[in-house]
């Protein structure tokens, strides 16, 4: 019995709150009116995609209902509803997931008014009894009827809000350009960063290098002390040069990634950051199969980043990075004791480190805070 009224209780309270988003249903009616009509005479035609906007809120609100009744989620599976007022207007006409949602709305003033008038005969009815001990003498019958009442209307919903393939082979085209276009516009920032650095930095030194060996080659005759000088110099500076050589294929793909795998890779970045880094390693990581190699950069790279970020701008004096084997997959957490704050726009690396993992469909996750800590947590799906 006590089984039967707890689940009763959670029936009632999901079948009120389904009578409330009835009630407030039948109100939007006024504004579906008013988009029809103002798009109809053209000059209110921005009222369209902002209503399918609302649409989409209330239908994610229903979702997430229905979701707290059956513990499963209901995808979403919308196409992007930004530039031109002209695309807006296509898109939220021909969007797959609009019409899903105005055909669940059309079908909850139905189904939904049922649970409206419904609902009062199961509240009202212990008042009428006069005491709330009707509940139980009616409980055998009552009580698995509230629920099965809030089954049938999640089983609607979900019926109704689950999105089709069409709408999710739309979503996820969208969701490929998105990536393909970041990765893309991630890949061209590397090729502008590898050019800054090689025509600032080695560019230049072997420009003095030739230099120096020229002034050498003419000074060899008349004063040999000099030209040995110049030559000591420019040995320097090919040195130099070939050290920032170096780092710039690093930044292309470190050798000590091939070499020593991530795990080995993140370890020496940690020893020679400007931080106090701990490495954490779980999942048989460290001594299973290697990810692959464009999972290994992907991870290599974020970790890099993060570190990078908080040494400049974070304040802090220690970070912890957590690497860890997932059954499908690789996960990189890094976590710095700064003051927090980062942001995707502000200039530190995030937005790389998206467009990067996004690449691959990974996901990364940011909480940085005010006053700390910046928690930075990547994701990368992969076959081991």
């Amino acid at each position: 019995m006590g089984r039967a009224l707890r689940q009763a209780w959670r029936a009632t309270i999901h079948l009120v709150l389904t009578a409330v988003m009835t009630f407030g249903l039948y109100i939007f009616i006024t504004v579906l009116l008013i988009t029809v009509v103002g798009t109809v005479a053209v000059v209110g035609a921005w009222l369209l995609p902002e209503t399918v906007l609302l649409i989409r809120r209330i239908a994610g609100a229903k979702r997430r209902m229905t979701t707290a009744w059956t513990g499963q989620e209901i995808p979403e599976a919308y196409q992007a509803l930004d530039g031109p007022l002209r695309v807006r207007l296509r898109t939220a006409v021909r969007d797959p997931g609009t019409l899903l949602d105005l055909r669940w709305m059309i079908a909850s003033y139905v189904y939904g008014l049922l649970v409206f008038l419904a609902l009062p005969l199961w509240l009202l009815g212990p008042v009428v009894d006069g005491v709330w001990c009707g509940v139980l003498r009616r409980a055998p019958v009552v009580l698995p009827l509230i629920t099965r009442l809030a089954d049938l209307e999640v089983g609607w919903s979900t019926a109704l809000l689950r999105p089709s393939p069409k709408a999710l082979l739309a979503a996820r085209v969208e969701e490929l350009a998105t990536t393909r276009a970041d990765a893309i516009a991630a890949h061209e920032a590397e090729l502008r960063r590898i050019e800054r650095d090689l025509h600032d930095g080695t560019q230049a030194r072997l420009v003095a290098l030739s230099m120096r060996l020229g002034l050498a080659q003419r000074a060899y005759n008349h004063d040999p002390e000099a030209a040995l000088k110049l030559v000591a110099e420019a040995q320097d500076q090919a040195q130099e040069a070939l050290t920032e050589l170096r780092q710039v294929v690093r930044g292309i793909h470190p050798p000590i990634l091939t070499d020593r795998g991530l795990v080995g890779a993140v370890r020496a970045l940690a020893a020679s950051g400007g931080l106090a880094v701990t490495v954490d390693v779980a999942g048989g990581l460290e001594d299973g199969p290697r990810p692959p190699a464009a999972v290994e950069a992907a991870a290599y790279f974020a970790v890099a980043e993060a570190l990078t970020n908080a040494a400049k701008h974070s304040g802090g004096q220690r970070a912890v990075v957590q690497l860890e084997r997932l059954h499908a997959g690789l996960r990189a957490v890094v976590r710095d004791d700064g003051t927090g704050g980062a942001d995707d726009m502000g200039g530190t690396g995030l937005l790389g480190i998206r467009r990067r993992v996004a690449a691959l469909d990974g996901s990364v996750q940011v909480s940085s805070p005010a006053g700390g800590p910046t928690v930075i947590e990547v994701q990368l799906p992969c076959v081991w």
